[in-house]
């Protein structure tokens, strides 16, 4: 079993608890996720299984789109609905332009730091380890991007105002952090009260699976839920191979201008993916040149058939 699973995954399951489920379900030791969605979290998680765990570090650092709410006028240890509360607020009031334009802020390249109710490592430890013991560490802060915040709605009349934003951001942004810190600028506090990743590189929402769907298909041996390894990869400039050219890519060999079935154009792409002449993929392959102006392909990942 080899391939990529859309999975929707619900709130209160771990990013973990979702490999184990699917790990016992197909009874495979292969398989992975590529990145941690918050437990209280629900919406995409995209899942590596069999060598589709080999294309999970092209998939890590996609950008990912989310749908936030945020409540205003209470504030939580965790910035998120899982922690707990600190301090309340009840009946602030709050004009739309004034959130709009402190979200101008978050836009672009900013710095977090991680929250100690985190995943991030430390010593060997996960930062949330060391929050329930009570500890608090200093964390390097992290670049992230935000590329788009737009408001979806705002509920402003509530004791407890709601804002609801869908935002695309890079790898590793904390999405409650960002909620945390507009409720700071504001200056009645925030936290992030739900949150649903609507996509994730190719992954959408709309398109995911749940694990009961996931388990119901199985059961009927039907794996229209398995996409292909490639589904990952579009992103890579692709090169056909000739027939005789198969067997010394699935042996490891470098692909050689001969090899390529009708050519190559004047722009030779850096990084390909090869694919044998009845459109099975082979290879992900990085452009080498000798000193002397000769060039190949160096196989960087070959695909067992």
């Amino acid at each position: 079993m080899n391939g990529l699973i859309n999975v929707l995954k619900p709130p209160g399951v771990s990013s973990h608890d979702v490999i184990v489920y699917l790990r016992q379900l197909f009874k495979i030791k292969k398989i992975g996720h590529t990145g941690t969605l918050d437990p209280g979290a629900t919406g995409v998680i995209p899942i590596c299984v069999g060598q589709g765990t080999r294309v999970a570090e092209y998939l890590i650092n996609k950008p990912k789109k989310y749908r936030a709410e945020i409540t205003f006028g209470i504030k939580t240890d965790t910035f998120d609905a899982g922690g707990k509360i600190l301090e309340r607020n009840r009946g602030v009031r709050l004009e739309l332009a004034d959130i709009i334009d402190a979200l101008e802020d978050f836009k672009g390249e900013i710095k977090q730091v991680p929250p100690m109710v985190s995943a991030v490592h430390y010593q060997g430890k996960r930062l949330y380890q060391l929050a329930r013991q009570g500890k608090v560490v200093e964390r390097k802060a992290r670049r992230v991007h935000i590329y788009q915040i737009q408001v979806v709605q705002f509920q402003g009349d509530l004791p407890y105002p709601r804002l609801y934003i869908d935002l695309e951001c890079s790898k590793g942004t904390y999405v409650r952090s960002i909620c945390e810190q507009l409720g700071e600028k504001l200056g009645c506090g925030a936290y992030l009260s739900f949150l649903v990743r609507t996509k994730s590189g190719p992954f959408l929402l709309k398109e995911s699976f749940t694990l009961e769907e996931i388990k119901e298909m199985w059961q009927k041996r039907d794996l229209s839920f398995l996409l292909p390894i490639d589904f990952a990869l579009d992103h890579l400039p692709a090169l056909t191979v000739k027939e005789k050219a198969v067997r010394h890519i699935l042996n490891g060999l470098p692909l050689a201008p001969s090899g390529i079935l009708g050519g190559v154009g004047r722009e030779l792409p850096s990084f390909v993916r090869l694919y044998s002449p009845v459109g099975k993929l082979l290879a992900l392959a990085s452009l080498s040149t000798s000193s002397d102006g000769e060039w190949h392909y160096k196989l960087k990942k070959v695909f067992s058939q």
